[in-house]
């Protein structure tokens, strides 16, 4: 999945718990959303405050997907209020191997 289709893919899934999202498609998400961030805050603070609340559920539903890739509920997500260590665990889960889940199909991009 290419940078612009996963974009694309989670705001068409903006408030979308379920099923399963590729690592692909959060990770470029997540960059967007940095690189996003970082831009507009150079320009506005007003501007990079709106882009966070708008981006808010859709990075949201986008992990809740990812972490269902990995046989996880997104209830996981709560280790990001855990300072250091929570972030570690979360970023570590997220960024594991698609599995066999009870969410929907393994998530498998081919390039």
């Amino acid at each position: 999945m290419t940078f612009t289709e996963s974009i694309e893919q989670c705001f068409k899934k903006y408030a979308t718990f379920e099923g399963t999202a590729s690592r692909s498609e959060y990770w470029w998400f997540a960059l967007f959303i940095v690189l996003g961030n970082f831009g507009l805050s150079l320009i506005s603070d007003g501007l990079s405050m709106l882009f966070a609340i708008a981006t808010f559920i859709p990075s949201m539903a986008a992990a809740c997907r990812r972490l269902h890739d990995t046989d996880r509920s997104g209830w996981w997500q709560l280790l990001m209020f855990i300072p250091v260590i929570g972030w570690i665990i979360l970023i570590v889960f997220l960024a594991q191997e698609p599995r066999a889940n009870r969410y929907g199909v393994v998530s498998r991009v081919t390039a």
